[in-house]
C-alpha cells in the first residue's frame, strides 16, 4: 500500500491521533480540510439531505416542532439552516465556545441536552463523537420523540445501550424506521421513541444522501489525492500532517472526552 486519502472529519482526526501516537505507518492525505469538501459537502450537502431523510421516513409536519441539533460544526450549521426553513424551533448543544457563540449569533437557543431532553420533539446528532444521546436520555424523552444521526457512525446514539434496557420492545414501522417502547414504570406510563436508520446516517438510510453536485466536489479531491499517492508517494513527515490552512474551528481536535465537530 502506497498511502491513503481520508475525506471525513472524524476519520482525519483519527489519523492525526495515530500519527501523534506513532502508529500511522503509511502516508495519508487529508482531503477533508479542502474547502471544496468540508465547506460544501458538510454544510450544503447536509442542508439538503437532513430534512429529506426526516420527511421521507416520518411524514411528520416539522413546522413548530422543537428540534435539538447536537453539534454546530459545518454539518450542524447546514442542518440548522434547513430546519429553520421548515419553521422548526431549534436548540443547539455545543461544547466548543466559538461554535456555541456562532449558534447564538444566528438566533438559536444554546442549551445542554439535559435542559431539553424531556420536552423536545426531534433530536439530531451531528458531532462525530460517541454516546451523545444515551439510553438514559432516551428513557427521559417525551412519548414518540424522533431521534436521528447525521454525524458519523451509529454510536452517537447509544443503540447498544438501548438494546440492553430490560423490557425494551422494538417495533419496525417501515424500513429504516423503528419504534422502541420502554416498559411501564412506577413513576410514568410506558413511552416510545422513534429512531431513524438504526442510529446510522439518516440521510443515507432514509433518503439518497447528498446531491451529486456537492459530492462531485468531494470526490474530485479524492481523485486528485489518489493520483498524487499513486504517482508520487507522499513521505510521512516527522511532525503533524495537519494542514497549515485553518478551515475553521472544525479543523482542530477536541480534548479527550469532548466531541468532534462532525463527520
Amino acid at each position: 500500500m502506497q498511502g491513503v486519502s481520508e475525506e471525513t472529519t472524524t476519520g482525519v482526526h483519527r489519523l492525526y491521533e495515530m500519527q501523534e501516537a506513532g502508529t500511522l505507518l503509511f502516508p495519508a492525505i487529508n482531503v477533508n480540510d479542502s474547502v471544496t469538501k468540508s465547506k460544501f459537502d458538510n454544510l450544503y450537502g447536509c442542508r439538503h439531505s437532513l430534512v429529506d431523510g426526516l420527511m421521507r421516513a416520518t411524514d411528520v409536519m416539522l413546522g413548530g416542532k422543537v428540534v435539538v441539533v447536537c453539534g454546530y460544526g459545518d454539518v450542524g450549521k447546514g442542518c440548522c439552516q434547513s430546519l429553520r426553513g421548515q419553521g422548526t424551533r431549534i436548540v443547539v448543544t455545543e461544547i466548543d465556545p466559538i461554535c456555541a457563540l456562532q449558534a447564538a449569533m444566528e438566533g438559536y437557543s444554546v442549551l445542554t441536552l439535559d435542559d431539553v431532553v424531556e420536552t423536545a420533539d426531534i433530536f439530531i446528532t451531528a458531532t462525530g463523537n460517541t454516546n451523545i444521546i444515551t439510553a438514559q436520555h432516551m428513557a427521559r424523552m417525551k412519548d414518540k420523540a424522533i431521534i436521528g444521526n447525521i454525524g458519523h457512525f451509529d454510536n452517537e446514539i447509544d443503540m447498544a445501550g438501548l438494546k440492553k434496557v430490560k423490557g425494551i420492545r422494538r417495533t419496525n414501522i417501515k424500513p429504516q424506521y423503528d419504534m422502541w417502547t420502554f416498559p411501564d414504570g412506577a413513576d410514568r406510563r410506558s413511552h416510545s421513541v422513534l429512531i431513524l436508520a438504526e442510529g446510522r446516517l439518516l440521510n443515507l438510510g432514509c433518503a439518497t444522501g447528498h446531491p451529486s453536485f456537492v459530492m462531485s466536489n468531494s470526490f474530485t479531491n479524492q481523485t486528485i489525492a489518489q493520483d498524487r499517492v499513486g504517482d508520487q508517494p507522499v513521505q510521512v513527515p516527522e511532525k503533524s500532517l495537519r494542514s497549515s490552512q485553518a478551515p475553521g474551528r472544525e479543523g482542530r481536535p477536541a480534548a479527550p472526552g469532548q466531541d468532534w465537530r462532525e463527520n
